[in-house]
């Protein structure tokens, strides 16, 4: 058989089944679409259970793939075999309701044989036990042997997850010859030893199974083939290594180049890292080319786990400096015809890898010194577990994940306390809810009371005065008849409102409800369960349960409310241009007073960038584009190219808001009948909120001029304080900043000479105890450096001295602990010294033998530090 390379395997399999009347389908993106069950797609069949499941319709009833697929659930073992990777290709053949087992076998034989050319005598074919409908296949219209047609069990040849569509499959083996085998008589596909290789699966779903184990017949089975292409290609190249396929034997190769070190077919140990780091340039590649940015959940956290983890493997190898971005070059060259996407997100994808490479390089130094503490702490200990409080702070304080220091600790044969890990992030996330707002639970108990009155109907997208009744009134889970005390708060449900509940980033409206009788202040609306709860201050008169009332929200408010809003789909597709359709909106917040929008973006916008997005959506407003409303169910909003926001819950039918053709989002919230209504749009700020996460702040329309307003009074007073005219501002606060070095400078000085005039005499008035001579001392406003410096000294010129020192500033203290060499020689260590001292005055720390430190939280505590550190000499 021919050598053919991976991509001839790919495109020779898809023209194959176009011929068979295949529709013909690229792959779908690494994100499930419509799944969230998967963070990636991890199979074939796994973007296509819509089609399966009978919930869409497909463009074909028969369809051709070569899906890409992340499959990360055995990272660990990458690099260890040359068989596991995380990346791969699965190339399929999918039937829906069309054809069946004969089909799906006779072409798959027309293919291997007579397309790829394998040699007849080498192929096998498994079939589930009680499927004689296959082997009979396989048997009589093939015509393979009977004694290469092996019968396997359910365990090997049937198909089924938990409940629903199932069914038997069958298995297509090559021989790899004797020397493979294990050299029994019996040696057969079904044998664990390497002779058989499994390389094409033939799924026949024609069952469904119920909650009692029930099987009963499909109307309409399916066919679901799955091959991977990597596999197919090892054989048809005879090579026993994913690694020494063509296509990733390039990038191998490239790796081996950057490194310097030689591949020697998993005879080294180094060879492990090289396969690592080749296997994940694909996976990271592929992934940011489907828009997905290194994060810390999710599949953003896979990728993120992805890149670290080789750029790691990179320094055992002996590469200095970043290196992963441009070897991403290498997988686009490789791979960029089949997924031109690649080739389009090119440098995109080069950036991301070399921000967050970069960003780990400063991380693992840190990182790497801390853990080499605790391994020396542990082998003193004698002892091989890091517990989980060590390993949650180098992730939480350091950003070392927990994946990486399990990893390393493993290499080195020490273990982490998993467990221990994530008591401590469930005691963090326990922390971050004690602070949850009380108010919300007394919007569900005022849900709760009025869930009998029925949904309330929502007018104000149409209006913004409505005759309403109002349904009920209540207080503290109590129903009320009449509200008659001036300035009392309550919480009202009408049958109809114009009022904005608070959703989607967007606040609620304020306004009135009143009649001749009476007049409530409306100060905030929520929605829950479809009850709209009008939280509510008696201004006069009363109002009663069933009365009539006009409800009218805020105009201003509203329409100030609206135009930042409708700014914000602007600016979701301005970034989008601006810096590449990864981008996507992560949160927002809309008030009558601004904006709020947080994206996902790998680095800091420039100037440039900010300019040019400002003067996009500035461009948009002057254009007087009409925004529109549709409704529409998902299916047909997501069809039409509205984007919808990840995570977010959509009921059947939604609101698909779209500016002219420029913007088109599935939104609830209130906006402009036209983008000219804006005004204008101004970034305030751009920030950094999280990894890969950047927030923008703007404002819009009479929102800039408050701005303005505000910023020319603080110029004024600034120009007051500081005694010049609003020209000369600038050269003003140059010269006033200059000047405060300069007195700084002369202060830190002053310092230096103080502490060297007084160093002989710390060192003359140490106390004695069991021949170690200990000097404790308190300094007001100290840098820490500066008492490192000063230890320094004083250990340079003696020996058998003990310094506990603290320096204070306003509430705080930092403890330092240091040890001369000789002190340290003889068992003192200042890390485990320090332990004690600081928790002596509230406080916590580590570090070296030699030197160490801590914070104490407790400043009028430290004269019972310093006798801590007596008391353990």
């Amino acid at each position: 058989m021919e050598k053919l390379g991976l991509n001839k395997i790919r495109e020779l399999f898809l023209s194959f089944y176009e011929s068979k009347n295949h529709y013909r389908q690229q792959s779908f993106p690494l994100i499930p679409q419509k799944d969230k069950s998967l963070l990636l797609i991890n199979s074939g069949m796994a973007p296509l259970k819509p089609y399966f499941a009978g919930i869409e319709t497909p463009p074909s009833k028969r369809m051709t793939t070569c899906q890409k697929c992340i499959r990360t659930g055995d990272i660990e073992n990458v690099g260890h075999t040359s068989r596991h990777g995380t990346f791969f290709e699965m190339l399929g053949s999918f039937s829906f309701g069309d054809y069946f087992k004969e089909e799906s076998l006779t072409w798959g034989w027309e293919f291997i044989t007579e397309v790829l050319k394998m040699p007849t005598d080498r192929l096998w074919a498994t079939v589930y036990e009680d499927d004689d409908e296959a082997y009979n296949i396989w048997k009589d219209i093939i015509g393979m042997p009977e004694e290469r047609i092996v019968r396997l069990g359910k365990d090997d040849n049937f198909w089924e997850i938990g409940t629903g569509p199932c069914g038997p499959c069958s298995e297509i083996y090559f021989d790899r010859g004797e020397k493979y085998g294990c050299g029994s008589p019996d040696c057969k596909p079904g044998c664990e030893c390497d002779r058989y290789v499994e390389f094409w699966n033939h799924v026949f779903t024609q069952f469904s199974k119920d909650d009692e184990g029930n099987y009963s017949d499909l109307e309409h089975p399916n066919i679901d083939t799955g091959m991977g292409i990597e596999r197919i290609a090892c054989i048809m190249q005879g090579v026993e290594s994913i690694f020494d396929v063509d296509t990733v034997q390039y990038i191998r190769k490239a790796v081996e180049k950057v490194s310097g070190v030689e591949y020697r077919n998993g005879e080294a140990d180094t060879d492990i890292s090289i396969r690592i780091i080749t296997d994940h340039l694909r996976s990271m590649t592929f992934m940011i080319g489907d828009g997905i940015l290194p994060g810390n959940e999710g599949r953003e956290y896979v990728l993120r786990r992805l890149i670290r983890r080789a750029a790691r493997h990179g320094r055992i190898l002996g590469i200095d400096g970043p290196f992963l971005a441009d070897l991403c070059d290498k997988v686009i060259d490789v791979s960029g015809n089949a997924y031109p996407e690649l080739e389009k997100r090119r440098i995109m994808i080069k950036k991301v890898v070399g921000v967050e490479e970069q960003r780990f390089a400063e991380t693992i130094d840190q990182g790497m010194r801390i853990i080499e503490e605790y391994i020396g702490e542990m082998d003193a200990a004698g002892e091989k577990i890091l517990p989980g409080e060590k390993a949650f702070k180098l992730h939480d304080t350091y950003g070392f994940p927990i994946d990486l220091t399990r990893e390393i600790l493993e290499d080195r044969e020490y273990t982490v306390d998993i467990e221990g890990f994530h008591a401590e992030m469930a005691k963090q996330k326990e922390r971050s809810h004690v602070e949850q707002s009380m108010e919300g639970a007394g919007w569900k108990e005022a849900a709760s009371d009025f869930v009998l009155q029925g949904n309330t109907e929502f007018t104000g997208y149409d209006t913004l005065v409505e005759h309403s009744v109002v349904k009920a009134i209540s207080k503290d889970g109590e129903f009320l008849d009449i509200v008659t005390e001036e300035g009392y708060i309550c919480e009202v449900a009408l049958d109809k409102t114009p009022f904005y509940a608070e959703s989607g980033g967007q606040v609620s409206d304020r306004g009135y409800i009143y009649n001749d009788d009476g007049a409530l202040e409306i100060i905030d609306v929520k929605k829950v369960s479809g009850i709209f709860i009008h939280k509510a201050k008696l201004m006069r008169g009363e109002i009663k349960t069933g009365a009539e009332v006009e409800a009218m929200p805020l105009a201003i408010r509203r329409n100030r409310t609206s135009a930042n809003h409708t700014a914000t789909h602007l600016l979701h597709k301005a970034l989008q241009e601006t810096l590449g359709e990864h981008v996507k909106q992560s949160g927002s917040s809309v008030t009558p007073d601004g904006l709020r929008f947080d994206f996902n973006h790998f680095q800091p916008m420039t100037a440039e960038e900010l300019a040019q997005v400002e003067e996009i959506v500035n461009n948009k407003i002057g254009h007087f584009i009409d925004v529109t409303t549709d409704v529409m169910s998902v299916n047909e909003a997501v069809d039409a190219g509205a984007t919808a926001l990840f995570g977010e819950k959509y009921g059947d039918e939604v609101r698909v808001v779209s500016i002219g053709s420029y913007s088109k989002e599935l939104c609830g919230g209130t906006h402009v009948k036209n983008s000219g209504q804006i005004g204008a749009f101004k970034i305030l700020s751009e920030s950094g909120i999280a990894s890969g996460m950047r927030r923008i702040e703007a404002v819009t329309g009479l929102g800039i001029l408050e701005k303005y307003n505000d910023d020319e009074s603080v110029i004024e007073n600034t120009a007051k304080i500081l005694k010049t005219k609003r020209s000369m501002l600038a050269e003003r606060s140059t010269a006033v900043t200059e000047e405060l070095k300069a007195l700084k400078k002369e202060n830190d000085e002053l310092k230096k000479a103080e502490m060297s005039k007084g160093l002989d005499n710390l060192v003359d008035e140490a106390e004695d105890i069991n021949g170690v001579k200990l000097i404790t001392k308190q300094f007001e406003d100290y840098k820490i450096n500066d008492l490192r410096t000063l230890s320094d000294k004083i250990k340079a010129e003696n020996k058998g001295v003990a310094m506990v020192f603290a320096t204070v500033s306003g509430s705080k203290a930092t403890l330092l602990v240091s040890l001369t060499d000789d002190l340290v020689e003889k068992g003192l260590h200042a890390g485990k010294m320090i332990k004690e001292i600081a928790a002596a005055a509230g406080g916590g720390g580590g570090g070296k033998a030699d030197m160490a430190q801590a914070g104490a939280k407790d400043i009028s505590k430290l004269p019972a530090a310093f006798a801590k550190a007596k008391e353990l000499l």
